[in-house]
């Protein structure tokens, strides 16, 4: 079985849909295959899933890879070692002692809590909740969502109360059905998004649980990000167990993927909004209201920090172009329109749709257009849409910067948008550093692949990780661009004045 090249499963449960990839010891894609997942939305601003459905999906997935897989390499002839789980990371499922869910899974999209963190804000409840967690009181972290699910659902709250309530984030909920009940347990980076974990003193916190009320919910144990978490056949798509070596959030999977192994390196995911995670170092990161620290992984050498800036509008903002104003019918067309104009030619545009993230924290404010004339065209629309995304980020770079007393080192970008040369370069030039696409399509999946390396032990430690190639990475140098600053000054002004 040694002269067998080894190969690491790798699963990125995802709001959209499950990827199941399966990797080469180098790090290169064999076998991959992807499964569509549903959201529901009962009321306005409400977002769930089907716990059983997240499931099925993931083993799904699973068959579909691991059979594609076979066709290339019979079973005598590989050695598949482990696997790793990314997932949506403050999505939720709560079930009881039987593995039943007590209710549909919540995602992290959901906005029905915003009553309570408006209640647990008026109770001054702000500044002992970001001491311990490192991030602030939003519908967008798990707790609050649980919080409402107490008050509104008399079944959950009765679990609850008799002790009988287990609590997960999706990987967790995973973990637990592929091991038929028998394993429990979630990662540093899932528990972090939580709010009831302590990310300096690495514990679930009491004084968070009775803050929420719910001080007899059940909840994982939490182990490194590489650890060995249990083995499952995956519903018998293998014919013995595969050991599940690694489970990280798919934020932080990306963060690890991108090889920001280094302090003061940085990424963005680019997606339908965007994630940005900042090396922060093994030290505890300091505490502050504008951008959120967190756990970037963990492995048993101990735990790495990251500051966060979280965009809630990136590509919804043109997706809501597409969709709803019909500005444009395919995406390919976005970077041509942009490139007709030498400027947005003073068209802005404000995207709180659902309000905005770091480094504002509005989740009260609507969207907004700026400086339409006669003259404003569809092409002036769909420019000032990808400005708004390079304008976010920056504002994220530079409060880190200002606050931390830093400097950014190195700055990656991956998902969906890293295509749009036009948005890569305005970055580019907006930061004025290099902007580097590392030419990863399934970076979150990449970066599960490695943690589960290591939670193997078949790579030791980041230094023996496999280098990514360089054959399809691209690097941006900033340009000189006379009127960006005070364009940036414009975006500045506006967002000062929504305040009012």
């Amino acid at each position: 079985m040694s002269d067998l090249e080894n190969y690491i499963l790798s699963i990125d449960q995802g709001t959209s849909g499950t990827k199941a990839i399966i990797f080469s010891e180098k790090g290169e894609v064999v076998s991959k295959a992807t499964e569509p997942l549903k959201s529901y939305y009962p009321e306005v601003g409400f977002v769930e899933q089907d716990p059983e459905e997240i499931y099925l999906n993931v083993i799904a997935a699973v068959g579909k890879c691991y059979s594609n897989f076979r066709q290339s390499y019979p079973e005598s002839d590989h050695n598949l070692i482990s696997c790793g789980i990314s997932n949506q990371r403050e999505t939720f499922v709560v079930w009881d002692q039987d593995g039943k869910p007590l209710h549909n899974a919540v995602v992290w999209q959901c906005k029905r809590s915003s009553e309570i963190c408006t209640q647990l804000e008026e109770q001054q409840l702000g500044d002992m909740i970001t001491s311990k967690t490192g991030l602030i009181i939003d519908p967008y972290f798990s707790a609050t969502k649980v919080s409402w699910l107490y008050q509104n659902n008399a079944d959950f709250k009765k679990a609850v109360d008799n002790k009988k309530a287990f609590f997960g984030t999706v990987d967790a909920w995973l973990l637990f059905r592929l091991t038929k009940g028998e394993k429990y347990c979630t990662d540093h980076t899932n528990a972090s998004r939580t709010l009831f974990y302590n990310i300096y003193e690495l514990k679930w916190d009491k004084d968070l649980l009775k803050a929420f009320g719910l001080k007899d919910l059940q909840l994982p144990e939490v182990k490194p990000s590489a650890s060995h978490f249990g083995s499952s056949d995956f519903e018998g798509v293998f014919n013995s167990s595969l050991p599940i070596t690694g489970m990280i959030g798919d934020s932080h999977a990306a963060f690890f993927g991108e090889e920001c192994y280094e302090e003061n390196m940085a990424k963005a995911t680019l997606g339908t909004g965007s994630s940005i995670l900042w090396n922060a170092g093994k030290e505890p990161a300091s505490k502050n209201d504008k951008i959120v620290t967190t756990i970037g992984w963990s492995t048993s050498q101990g735990v790495s920090y990251a500051y966060e800036g979280i965009i809630v509008s990136a590509g919804a903002t043109l997706e809501w172009l597409k969709n709803q104003l019909d500005i444009f019918s395919e995406h390919s067309e976005i970077e041509p329109m942009a490139n007709e104009l030498p400027s947005s030619e003073g068209v802005y545009i404000v995207p709180a749709f659902s309000g905005m993230g770091a480094p504002y924290w509005q989740k009260d404010w609507k969207a907004s257009v700026h400086g339409l004339t006669f003259g404003t065209t569809k092409a002036h629309l769909v420019r000032a849409a990808l400005e708004s995304i390079a304008y976010q980020i920056k504002d994220v770079i530079t409060t880190i910067e200002n606050e931390k007393n830093t400097t950014l080192k190195e700055f990656k970008v991956d998902g969906g948008m890293t295509g749009n040369k036009f948005l890569l370069q305005f970055l580019c030039d907006s930061l004025g550093k290099s902007v580097v696409n590392i030419g990863l399509a399934d970076v979150s999946a990449y970066g599960a692949c490695l943690i589960a390396g290591i939670g193997a032990s078949f790579w030791k430690n980041i230094d023996d990780l496999p280098v990514i190639s360089s054959e399809n990475r691209k690097t941006f140098q900033p340009e000189h661009r006379t009127e960006l600053d005070e364009n940036y000054a414009v975006w500045q002004q506006l967002l000062e004045n929504k305040k009012y």
